[in-house]
C-alpha cells in the first residue's frame, strides 16, 4: 500500500480529514435589518429569531 493511501486511511478512520469549506457567513444585521426579530420558515415549520435585551440571539419554534 502506498504512503498516500495509508495516510488517507488513517485520516478517514480518525475523523480528521481535509478542511471542509466554511459555511456561508451572514451578519445578524443583514438578517434582522432594523427589526428585533424575524420569522424563518424551514421545511414547513415556522421559527422565530430574536435579539434579547442583552443583545444575544435566540431561535425558537
Amino acid at each position: 500500500m502506498s504512503h498516500e493511501r495509508a495516510d488517507a486511511r488513517i485520516l478517514a478512520s480518525s475523523g480528521v480529514g481535509p478542511a471542509q469549506p466554511s459555511a456561508p457567513r451572514l451578519s445578524s444585521r443583514d438578517l434582522l435589518g432594523p427589526a428585533r426579530e424575524v420569522e424563518i420558515e424551514h421545511e414547513g415549520m415556522l421559527y422565530r429569531l430574536r435579539v434579547t435585551a442583552l443583545g444575544k440571539l435566540i431561535l425558537t419554534k
